[in-house]
Formats: structure tokens, sequence, C-alpha cells
């Protein structure tokens, strides 16, 4: 039987973006630590974050995070061809 995500999502995750859909703050908060760290490590100027619209407390929560991460330099919501409100573009401070 496949997860709810397995059904959403077609393939594997590009290497830019992380899929938080489905997770509670709790599960997703330290996976978006550890991402962030990983994807400025790996020289990327910049990321999607995939929460979902759902109630809204993924999304505030992971940009509460970001707002305070010493990595990023700047966040925004999605355009609508990348996931609308639904999706966090964030981008790194230069090294």
């Amino acid at each position: 039987m496949a997860s709810r995500e397995q059904e959403y999502y077609s393939g594997p995750p590009e290497p830019d973006e992380l899929r938080l859909r489905y997770l509670t703050v709790e599960e997703a908060l330290p996976r978006l630590e550890r991402f962030l760290h990983d994807s400025y490590l790996a020289g990327l100027k910049q990321v999607k974050v995939i929460h979902g619209k759902g109630s809204g407390t993924l999304r505030l929560s992971v940009r509460r995070e970001l707002g305070r991460h010493s990595l990023v330099k700047s966040f925004r919501a999605g355009e609508n061809w990348e996931g609308g409100e639904g999706v966090t573009i964030v981008e790194f401070s230069d090294k």
C-alpha cells in the first residue's frame, strides 16, 4: 500500500527540494535543518521546501525557522507555477 506522499509524487525529489507534506512540525523541522545545512555545503544558491497548503501550521513553522536561520538570506512563497503557498523558495546567504 502506497503512502499518501507516494500517491502524490510521481518520482524521487530533486536535489534542490525538500518534501515535508504529511509530516508534523516536530518531524519536519529537524529535516529542514539538515536539508538547509547539506544544501548550503553542496553549494546550492536556492532550494524549494514543499510543505503543502493544509491548515498552514507547517508552512508558518517552516517560515518562522527560515526567518531566524543563519544560512538563509531570504525566502518567499512560490509563484503559482512553482506551487504557490504550498512551497517556500529559500535563497542562501553568500559564503
